[in-house]
């Protein structure tokens, strides 16, 4: 091109083009899933990157189309360019020929590539990351509409690029994972509280909190006291004496392991201190010793259990779990307010 108007305006239509395509791969990497699920109930195009953010790779994919083709662009448009109008310059200055287009397609290329790499990719990039829920609504719609056209050619280039990645043994995904794994958060807290941070009571409950991902109810009887129970055919006299000697609310009913039943010492004050308890026992509720905290405290509470039987491989109890211990987890000072 000999009209240098036509090179500029080429040149900022290729870096434009350039920079939207990065804003879109860094926007969909950083964007959180649940924030573009909330835009999307009123918004077309937080529809557009919702459906963007599921079909991740090939939206990528894309990207890297883009990018690749404006990179050419510029070394097909403007590096020749600048290089042709650098030449007769730098000659002007005395130098031979041969050293003004050595050194002419040198500058040519320290200029293409610093207008490519600082405003055709890392000042969108950050834009993009700083910004990552706006920027892929605001960019989802044009890029749907690139993703029509060129979608045969970004589904084929996708299967060969999943067809090399499963070849060293690993199982390409569509969408980015969300959030942060139990381990990670956990450092994260443990280093707030350190630096001072977060508050010792609030790291406390975090790192309860995060303990309900992966301790179960077996790793909670380990330290449980021994479960108040009396034997089957004791009166109310007897129920009423073991919960003032323990304190619970709910005695269990058997001996040794075999404990699956429960009376609530409240059902027992209307009868007579030598009436027996057959009436007022009930099943007690039971959960294997694998289970997990989180799925226990969530059962228990839709349920209204307070109190459950852990049970072995065998069947048979191997210890007793109450609300108290479960929340003790998050908190102490939860624990306490909540009666066995």
């Amino acid at each position: 091109m000999s009209n240098p108007w036509v090179v500029v305006i080429a040149t900022v239509a290729i870096i434009a083009l350039s920079a939207f395509f990065v804003a879109v791969e860094f926007a969909l990497l950083a964007a959180k899933r649940h924030r573009l699920e909330d835009a999307a109930a009123t918004s077309r195009s937080a529809r557009a990157a919702l459906r963007s953010s599921s079909e991740l790779t090939v939206v990528l994919a894309g990207s890297q189309l883009g990018i690749t083709a404006c990179t050419l662009a510029l070394g097909a448009i403007t590096k020749p360019a600048v290089h042709h109008a650098l030449t007769p310059w730098l000659e002007s200055w005395g130098m031979p020929l041969w050293t003004a287009d050595v050194a002419s397609f040198v500058l040519a290329l320290i200029v293409v590539t610093f207008l490519h790499l600082v405003v055709g990719e890392m000042a969108p990039k950050s834009w993009a990351i700083a910004h990552p829920e706006r920027s892929a609504i605001a960019l989802a719609i044009p890029m749907r509409a690139f993703m029509t056209v060129f979608r045969p050619a970004l589904l084929g280039l996708n299967a060969l690029a999943n067809r090399c990645v499963r070849a060293i043994g690993v199982e390409p995904v569509d969408e980015a994972a969300s959030g942060q794994d139990p381990r990670a958060l956990r450092q994260l807290v443990e280093h707030s509280a350190n630096v001072g941070a977060l508050d010792a009571s609030y790291s406390a409950q975090f790192s309860g909190a995060l303990d309900l991902e992966t301790a179960t109810l077996g790793d909670l009887i380990r330290d449980a006291a021994t479960p108040t129970a009396v034997r089957p055919g004791s009166r109310v006299a007897d129920v009423q004496a073991a919960s003032r000697r323990s304190g619970h609310l709910r005695v269990l009913v058997g001996s040794g392991r075999d404990l699956h039943a429960v009376v609530h010492v409240r059902d027992t004050l209307d009868l007579p201190a030598d009436a027996p308890i057959a009436a007022v026992t009930r099943p007690a509720f039971a959960l294997g010793a694998s289970t997990l905290l989180s799925e226990a405290l969530a059962v228990m509470r839709e349920t209204r259990n307070h109190l459950v039987v852990v049970t072995g491989d065998d069947g048979r109890v191997d210890g007793v779990v109450t609300l108290a211990d479960v929340l003790r987890t998050l908190s102490p000072a939860v624990a306490g307010s909540a009666s066995a």
